[in-house]
């Protein structure tokens, strides 16, 4: 297991956002096809999980990303003057 999370420290380190963007991409796609398989009288349950892990990935994933992009924006300013 300690192998597997070296190799994908190693991938993100070699990665830029079209990667991600690619990783991002796929991750739909499957959920999309995942959702489609779901009968109709059942898809209530699916909805909330995806929900839940969606609100609980997104807030950090924001909050990490805003933080980069005001440090920038105060290294920015900083240099400006």
């Amino acid at each position: 297991m300690k192998c597997l999370f070296s190799c994908a420290n190693q991938y993100v380190k070699e990665s830029d956002w079209k990667d991600f963007a690619l990783v991002k991409l796929c991750l739909c796609a499957i959920g999309v096809m995942i959702g489609l398989a779901v009968p109709k009288k059942k898809k209530k349950m699916p909805l909330l999980i995806a929900a839940i892990v969606f609100i609980a990935t997104y807030i950090p994933l924001m909050t990490k990303f805003l933080r980069i992009v005001f440090r920038r924006e105060d290294d920015a300013a900083c240099e400006c003057e």
